[in-house]
């Protein structure tokens, strides 16, 4: 039995260490030539942006991808990285931020580059005229947090099956921030993090009151000075001539405020910002695939930038 087992032995174990270093050497040539996106290296030396072996190969010998819509629309003039988040906003009276969605040549506008890639929109005219829209925030009741009012049905179903399925593909589901405010806040940090506080995910909603703010490009109209003691822009005129977004008519946005009787009531912005029980203009708000690439225009309104998948 013994001298058995040495002859097998004698017969298999050549082949069996040859074969532990042809897989090591395999192992290591594949290392070598089709590095993980998870190898990381030290890039404080090369210069280099990426900190994984794969990426800094595609940062310099490049990729047979176009770049994607939000790293291209980085690159225009009238972005602004935001202090507060990773966000970059489109600020000032009117910065080339006009797209073509839906069909609608320089119908939407971006309001922002998002940290997780996507693209933030407003469609530019109001849709008060569509069949269904009624301008009412929840039937005139304003009890209900924004994911049970009839304006959040209204805007992620009729709405949103209003679009072509070409539209569809490329809105993305995406966290929104309806955070309800508790006071008159004296900064913009507390502004945001009383919004950021409850998140709701959705295909459409409106912008927030700090997302209307901070597109503002003149620092008297920053938050810390922006707010009196009725909650009004300390100096409407020139606010309003520093903003993109400004809407002198009042429009919705998603954040709501409790009032001095302990009622917590939707907000709007126009020449002031305030709340209200009536009607008010809607302008739908969406996340763009972070997917999307820029195939053709500048972002001006006569030449938009065009976006495809």
């Amino acid at each position: 039995m013994k001298e058995k087992v040495r002859e097998i032995f004698k017969s298999y174990f050549p082949g069996f260490i040859l074969g532990i270093i042809s897989v090591s050497i395999i192992t290591v040539y594949a290392e070598t030539f089709f590095p993980s996106n998870q190898t990381t290296y030290d890039n404080s030396v090369s210069g280099l942006k990426s900190e994984n072996v794969q990426d800094a190969i595609d940062e310099l010998y490049g990729v047979c991808f176009p770049p994607k819509a939000g790293d291209q629309i980085l690159e225009n003039a009238g972005l602004e990285k935001d202090p507060y988040e990773c966000r970059y906003f489109f600020t000032g009276a009117n910065p080339n931020n006009y797209i073509t969605f839906n069909n609608e040549k320089a119908g939407w506008r971006i309001i922002s580059i998002e940290c997780d890639g996507t693209i933030k929109i407003i469609k530019e005219e109001d849709i008060n005229s569509n069949d269904g829209c009624t301008g009412e925030w929840d039937d005139k009741s304003y009890s209900n947090t924004w994911d049970k009012t009839t304006l959040n049905k209204y805007l992620n179903e009729t709405y949103y099956n209003s679009f072509t399925e070409e539209t569809k593909a490329q809105i993305v589901l995406h966290d929104w921030n309806i955070g309800i405010m508790e006071s008159d806040y004296e900064n913009m940090l507390d502004q945001i993090n009383a919004e950021n506080s409850t998140k709701w995910q959705a295909k459409i909603a409106l912008i927030t009151v700090s997302e209307y703010l901070r597109t503002n490009s003149d620092n008297n109209c920053l938050p810390v000075n922006k707010y009196n003691s009725n909650f009004r822009p300390y100096n409407d005129n020139l606010c309003l001539d520093t903003t993109w977004i400004s809407d002198h008519r009042g429009s919705w946005s998603l954040t709501k405020k409790v009032d001095p009787y302990n009622q917590s009531l939707p907000i709007y912005y126009s020449t002031t910002i305030s709340t209200e029980v009536i009607s008010m203009f809607i302008h739908p708000t969406l996340y763009l695939s972070p997917d999307i690439k820029i195939t053709g225009g500048n972002g001006s309104q006569s030449n938009p930038f065009e976006l495809s998948l």
